[in-house]
């Protein structure tokens, strides 16, 4: 059975979220996007986990859990949150986010109790723990042997474990004698696979892509998940999955191209400048224009600890490909500033209304079909980004990268294909 999982999203109670992304909400939007199994988020919130128990029911003997009232929907749920742990470690403050994920609601509250020793609940969706990354790991797997932890956007410069300005160089330096119960890693949008592939040390880790959707459009969800190829849909068997980093059940990750993450390349926003690695060294990280700390990139970062040459690949592994939300790339053909202009809506309807989804539009749906919806240079676009035919223009310091429609310039490396950067034969699976 074929599942697209977003593991890692945010409820209406954590800052910065919308209003809308109440439980029916993501259910009605994951449905649109493609998505069939869907994290909770949020589930250490106590009015979150009130609207929990209230809207979803369990799902048989899966461990997951689906829309009350509408036992027909094929979107599941799986109890999931996001806590950040800030901690001092040889001198210096450490904040990194955890992603943890939960079999059952009795579970969940133990751990909640657990917590609530540590920090306050309810103030936010994404609670803020005053303990260290082992402690936090110690609490999770006391509660249950199979509930989850694995460390959120690992690579983003604030709050992640690779952060430039308050993470680690390794995994075991961040999780300590506790790395043995880490299995997985985010990638986060700033960083793919072929990013993570440099550092052998993370050879041991499956990658997980999640849209971390905290956004005020709930359309976001999905623009980051992982498809698994499953023998049976429940929580136990895809926990397994990760655990075992099996490549047959876990078959991909889609990915947005790493230069759309807007914390991709070396910058400084307020100045309006931007760097690759390389140029970012000549500057010493130091911005030409104010003089102030450059916000070192992720691509930087990944530079610093890899032991690897840009390129490598690895064998026997999951693959990926890189799409960008199809809102975002209708708004780009237009000419139009927001995705949510009712112009790019009306485009996006008519897509969903004849291929049933948004991963049908950008993964199955040939060009003369596109083309017999939407215009040309529409349909061409989104065949482009499917095929890895367009450039990005590099994010930075928490602006969002930008497709470039221009003529793509195969000299410079950062057009690929997709077997070029090891991705599947979307035929072997859809």
């Amino acid at each position: 059975m074929r599942v697209i999982a977003d593991l890692h999203i945010h409820g209406r109670y954590s800052r910065a979220t919308s209003s809308q992304m109440n439980l029916l909400e993501i259910a009605r939007y994951s449905k649109i996007k493609g998505v069939t199994l869907v994290g909770t988020g949020d589930f250490t919130q106590s009015d979150w986990l009130k609207e929990i128990k209230q809207t979803l029911v369990p799902d048989s003997d899966t461990c997951l859990f689906r829309v009350a009232d509408n036992l027909d929907s094929q979107t599941r749920f799986m109890l999931t949150t996001e806590v950040c742990t800030i901690f001092d470690y040889k001198g210096c403050s450490k904040k990194i986010h955890h992603v943890i994920l939960s079999p059952s609601v009795e579970a969940v509250e133990q751990l909640n109790e657990r917590l609530a020793c540590f920090g306050d609940l309810t103030s936010d969706g994404r609670p803020i723990l005053y303990m260290t990354a082992p402690q936090l790991v110690e609490e999770v797997m006391a509660v249950s042997d199979w509930n989850m932890v694995f460390p959120a956007h690992v690579w983003t410069p604030w709050f992640s474990l690779f952060g430039a300005f308050s993470g680690f160089d390794s995994i075991d330096d961040c999780y300590q004698d506790m790395t043995k119960h880490i299995y997985a890693l985010e990638t986060g949008l700033s960083s793919d696979p072929e990013m993570n592939w440099r550092l052998s040390t993370l050879d041991r880790f499956t990658l997980l892509s999640n849209s971390d959707c905290h956004s005020f459009w709930p359309w976001r969800i999905g623009r980051e998940a992982n498809v698994f190829e499953l023998k049976q849909f429940t929580y136990h068997q895809i926990i397994d999955t990760i655990k075992n980093h099996d490549a047959v059940q876990l078959k991909f990750t889609i990915e947005t191209d790493p230069a759309y993450g807007k914390y991709h390349w070396t910058g400084h926003r307020n100045c309006k400048v931007s760097f690759s690695p390389y140029e970012a060294v000549k500057f010493t990280n130091t911005c030409p224009v104010c003089r102030k700390r450059l916000t070192k990139g992720v691509e930087q970062r990944v530079e610093e600890l890899a032991d690897r040459p840009i390129g490598f690949k690895r064998d026997c592994v999951p693959g990926f490909m890189h799409l960008l939300p199809l809102s975002e790339i209708i708004s780009t053909v237009l000419g139009v500033d927001s995705p949510s202009a009712q112009v790019v809506w009306r485009k996006y309807h008519a897509l969903i209304d004849k291929f049933s989804d948004e991963y049908s539009v950008l993964i199955d749906a040939p060009l003369n079909a596109l083309m017999s919806v939407v215009d040309t240079p529409l349909a061409e676009t989104i065949v482009k980004v499917r095929e890895g035919l367009l450039n990005v223009t590099p994010g930075y310091d928490g602006v969002y990268g930008q497709l470039d429609l221009g003529t793509p310039d195969l000299s410079t490396g950062k057009v690929k294909s997709k077997k070029q950067i090891q991705q599947l034969s979307m035929s072997d699976f859809w």
